[in-house]
């Protein structure tokens, strides 16, 4: 059956590729490339309005609109039109067989009357409902807790320049709903009230919509090599997975702000299970022994990039350089001592990780992670992502952060084993990739790139034709 898939209109580019996830969560292997989309007729494809087709029953459908933070609801579509005459007729061809089991005497029903794009009375609404006699309903009206919740969703042919994707011609819809969305865990989880959170935390809607991605549920395990705060393994936690983390700095794993103001005081104030271990580690040296391999079934994280906190890995410019030699920490200095840093390049990061993810993630393990991107006239370069023989990339979903530059969360899917031979053909991809993105990549450059200051016009001013940029930022292509 195709069910109209209704979005929340944000983060565009996220909404699909979240549906094809939960699908296959709660569908099994392979569910995920079964779902299919359409747009309905004259609609925009950032419409928040899509057709889609669940290799499942009602069941599915519910699941995944529950658990997901983009769906609005999911309905069985009875029926749409350009005009209030059109919609009836066709709910009326609409097959009798599957209405007639949700109109039923027993049944208790609420019509809700919902629109995009425009508002709508109450007197409107009222007499939109009223206009629904020829459905027959025959159970008892239900305003808390109805058996059946009965859409009227309704979206105008207004302009392209109100920041609202174009729309042709106006629709109608009517349906059933099948499945709504549950978003009450994000005034919950909203970083304000958190505890302990730094500069970087993930967001708390964004950490949970990697937590997706990466198919956390009850029995897996989670690593996020660049834990900070937690953010994200708290997300993972909510859905049910065992967790893992690590960070460089040993002040954010250890000490926090203090005893009650750490990374396990936001499991403690959310009655998490608290993470298995959170260690002292650097991505450029992982700790885990020789032979270790295929632990863990998602590595989910936001690697440094240099814009707002620059990447770290150990050593210390006087120990790279050869000027000091190799030291060993006495033991009466240990308990304080901050182990010496060096820059950490976005290349050399965007390498380990994926090194490390084709040798710890089980075969068909999740790689989720944010990649930063220097939009170039207005769009990313989807050539610009990097790559590894052991890996597919399944979704990259865009976040535009600026005219200058946006960040593209990338899920891949672990899909070959990890050999020796993988290793050297992984290490000439990214010394190829790091030859084509040699300028934007090194320590600095992308700061650089985001923060210098715009081309100075005649009248010393920057030189930005903002009459020119469409008030609408999807894509009209």
């Amino acid at each position: 059956m195709w069910y109209l898939c209704v979005f929340y209109h944000r983060l565009l580019d996220y909404r699909r590729p979240e549906v094809q996830s939960l699908a296959e969560l709660f569908g099994g292997p392979g569910a995920g490339d079964a779902v299919e989309w359409r747009m309905p007729e004259n609609h925009h494809v950032d419409s928040p309005f899509h057709l889609v087709r669940l290799p499942g029953d009602e069941r599915l459908a519910a699941q995944i609109a529950n658990r997901s933070l983009l769906v609005k609801g999911i309905y069985e579509l009875w029926g749409q039109g350009t005009t209030y005459e059109e919609l009836e007729k066709a709910v009326m061809e609409y097959s009798e067989e599957r209405k007639l089991p949700y109109l039923t005497p027993e049944s208790t029903f609420k019509i809700v009357v919902d629109s995009f794009g425009k508002v709508i009375s109450f007197q409107e609404q009222n007499e939109i409902m009223k206009s629904l006699t020829y459905i027959p309903f025959k159970g008892r009206v239900n305003l808390k807790k109805p058996d059946h919740k009965f859409f009227v969703m309704e979206t105008d042919d207004h302009g392209c320049n109100n920041g609202l994707p174009p729309v042709v011609q106006r629709t109608i819809f009517f349906g059933r709903e099948v499945g709504a969305a549950d978003r009450h865990l994000l005034p919950t989880y909203q970083l304000k009230s958190r505890k302990y959170i730094g500069p970087t935390a993930m967001d708390a809607e964004m950490a949970f919509l990697m937590a997706n991605q990466g198919l956390a549920r009850p029995g897996k395990l989670v690593y996020d090599p660049f834990v900070g705060t937690g953010s994200i393994l708290v997300a993972a936690a909510h859905f049910g997975a065992m967790t893992m983390g690590a960070d460089i700095d040993i002040r954010v794993v250890r000490d926090g702000r203090g005893p009650d103001c750490n990374i396990w005081s936001n499991f403690e104030q959310y009655k998490l299970p608290e993470p298995l271990c959170v260690l002292r580690a650097d991505n450029n040296l992982p700790p885990w022994r020789p032979g270790l391999k295929e632990v863990f079934d998602a590595i989910i994280c936001d690697p440094p990039y240099g814009v707002r906190a620059g990447g770290r890995k150990s050593g210390g410019r006087k120990l790279l350089k050869g000027t000091v030699a190799p030291y060993t920490v006495p033991d009466e200095k240990r308990d304080n001592h901050i182990p010496s840093t060096a820059p950490y390049s976005l290349a050399e990061c965007v390498h380990d990780l994926l090194h490390l993810a084709a040798r710890m993630l089980v075969m068909g393990g999740r790689l989720v992670f944010f990649y930063p991107v220097v939009r170039e006239d207005g769009l990313a370069n989807p050539a610009k992502y990097p790559e590894h023989p052991c890996f597919k990339l399944i979704a990259s979903c865009e976040q535009i952060l600026s005219m200058r530059y946006s960040r593209v969360l990338l899920t891949m899917v672990k899909v070959g084993p990890y050999t020796k031979e993988v290793e050297k053909g992984a290490e000439q991809r990214h010394r190829e990739f790091r030859e084509n993105h040699h300028k934007w990549m090194e320590e600095g450059n992308l700061h650089s790139a985001v923060f210098s200051p715009a081309e100075q016009g005649a009248a010393g001013k920057p030189n930005i034709d903002r009459d020119s940029k469409p008030k609408y930022r999807g894509k009209y292509v």
